[in-house]
């Protein structure tokens, strides 16, 4: 199912690491990109901005392809 809009996401560790993007920033990842809940505010080609509202950070673009829905755990 594609994402949209929305649609509440976290990252995938595994496609996020050594990426291209997170070569271009600081390499220590935190935790919350994978374990918390982000939601798509805006599409724009392969990628979503995600705003994690769990922590205070600014909102990200990632590829789609390192995104997952986000399941809850209860």
């Amino acid at each position: 199912m594609p994402i949209k809009r929305g649609d509440f996401v976290r990252a995938i560790k595994e496609k996020l690491e050594n990426s291209l993007e997170a070569k271009a920033s600081d390499p220590r990842l935190p935790s919350y990109l994978f374990t918390s809940k982000g939601e798509v505010v805006d599409l724009s080609g392969d990628y979503a901005l995600v705003k994690f509202g769990i922590t205070p950070t600014p909102n990200i673009w990632l590829r789609l392809e390192q995104l997952e829905e986000f399941k809850d755990s209860k």
